[in-house]
C-alpha cells in the first residue's frame, strides 16, 4: 500500500529569501504565524530527466502563475516578481545539480507577531527541492490503487478557496488521508455536501465511460489542477471525448475505467474503490494510453523531438536565465500588509 509520503534526503542548498543557503540552515522560528494559521501558498513541480538526459521541469510557469494567484487569495503580496521565482527554481536546481527533482516553492508569514489579524509579518519566500518517486507507488502506476470515498466532505467554494494551493486547507486533506491509510486504503476521495465527486486527497479524478471522459469541472470545488489540463489536453489531441461536468459515487463504481491525476501522483489507475472492482479491476487501455502519451510528454523519446515543448523549462539549456536575484541585493522579507 502507498502512503504518498517520501523520507526526504538532504541537498546542498535551499532558495531562502533570495539567496541559496545550506540545507541545514534553512530554519524558521516557532513562532512563525503561518505554523500556527496556515496562511500560505505552495506549489508541487516535477523535473524530469528526459530521455536526451537534459533535465526539464514540467510547466514551471503555470506553476508560478498558480502560486501567486494562490498568495493573492491569501492577500499575501509576494516579495519577487513571477520570473524572479521561476528563474530560482532553475538556480536552486543547478546549485543542487539535480536533472530530476520534486520542487517545492512555498510563501508564507514569518514570526514577529500573531494573532489572527496580524498584518505586519514578514512574507518569507522558500523554494526547495528534493528526490521523490511515484506518489502513490510503481506498483500502483502500473496496475491501479485501491480507494475509498471519505467520511470528510471536501469544503464548499466560500468556505474554503478551492483555487487556491493554501497551506491550511489541506489539513481537510491529510485527515482524509490518513483515514484512508489507516483502514488499508491508498488514498481517499472527497465529496462535496450534495454528494457529488471532488477530488482525491491530492489529485484531480477521471472517469471512462464508453470510451468518453468525465471529470468535474472548475466550478466545482476542486484545485484547478496543472496535471489535470495537461491530461485534458493530450486526451483531446488524441482525439478522446472530454466533458467536465459533475457525477456522483456510484458513476465511479459502474465506471470502465477511474484514474487520478496530479504532479506528485502523475496519472495512476484506480482498480476499486469502496471494495468494488472498477471496470476490469486494472490499468484500462484508455488510462494506458493517456499515460503513455503524459510520460512522452515529460520525460520523452530518445531521437524525437518533444510532444509538447511549450511545456518545459530545461535547467541544463545555457538560454535559460540565472536567478534574477543576486544574493547581496536580495529584497528585505516585506510584511503581508505592504
Amino acid at each position: 500500500m502507498a502512503s504518498g509520503s517520501s523520507k526526504l534526503k538532504a541537498v546542498d542548498k535551499i532558495w531562502v529569501d533570495g539567496r541559496l543557503v545550506p540545507f541545514a540552515d534553512a530554519n524558521f522560528h516557532v513562532l512563525t504565524h503561518t505554523l500556527h494559521y496556515g496562511v500560505g501558498a505552495f506549489e508541487g513541480i516535477r523535473c524530469y530527466r528526459r530521455a536526451d538526459g537534459r533535465g526539464a521541469i514540467f510547466r514551471l510557469a503555470e506553476h508560478i502563475d498558480r502560486l501567486f494567484d494562490s498568495c493573492n487569495i491569501c492577500t499575501i503580496d509576494v516579495p519577487f516578481s513571477r520570473q524572479q521565482v521561476i528563474d530560482a527554481c532553475v538556480e536552486t536546481m543547478r546549485a543542487n545539480r539535480m536533472s530530476e527533482a520534486y520542487l517545492r516553492p512555498i510563501v508564507f508569514l514569518g514570526d514577529g507577531a500573531l494573532g489572527l489579524g496580524s498584518l505586519d509579518n514578514p512574507v518569507r519566500t522558500v523554494i526547495a527541492v528534493y528526490e521523490w518517486g511515484a506518489y502513490l507507488g510503481d506498483e500502483g502506476l502500473k496496475k491501479g490503487i485501491r480507494c475509498k470515498i471519505s467520511s470528510f466532505t471536501r469544503g464548499g467554494l466560500n468556505s474554503t478557496m478551492s483555487k487556491g494551493k493554501i497551506c491550511g486547507q489541506y489539513v481537510n486533506s491529510v485527515l482524509a488521508k490518513r483515514e484512508a491509510l489507516k483502514a488499508g486504503y491508498s488514498e481517499a476521495i472527497l465529496l462535496d455536501s450534495q454528494g457529488l465527486v471532488c477530488e482525491a486527497s491530492g489529485e484531480n479524478i477521471f472517469l471512462v465511460k464508453n470510451g468518453r471522459l468525465k471529470t468535474p469541472p472548475l466550478s466545482s470545488a476542486i484545485l484547478a489542477g496543472i496535471t489535470r489540463d495537461s491530461v485534458i489536453t493530450i486526451a483531446r489531441d488524441l482525439g478522446l471525448t472530454v466533458e467536465e461536468t459533475t457525477f456522483a459515487r456510484d458513476e465511479m463504481y459502474c465506471a470502465d475505467e477511474v484514474f487520478m491525476c496530479g504532479t506528485a501522483a502523475e496519472l495512476t489507475p484506480v482498480r476499486e474503490i469502496d471494495d468494488r472492482k472498477v471496470g476490469i479491476g486494472e490499468c484500462g487501455p484508455v488510462t494506458r494510453r493517456l499515460q503513455e502519451a503524459y510520460f512522452e510528454a515529460v520525460k520523452g523519446k530518445a531521437g524525437e523531438k518533444p510532444s509538447y515543448p511549450h511545456w518545459l523549462t530545461y535547467v541544463s539549456d545555457p538560454a535559460t536565465r540565472p536567478v534574477a536575484v543576486p544574493p547581496a541585493v536580495a529584497p528585505a522579507p516585506r510584511s503581508a500588509g505592504s
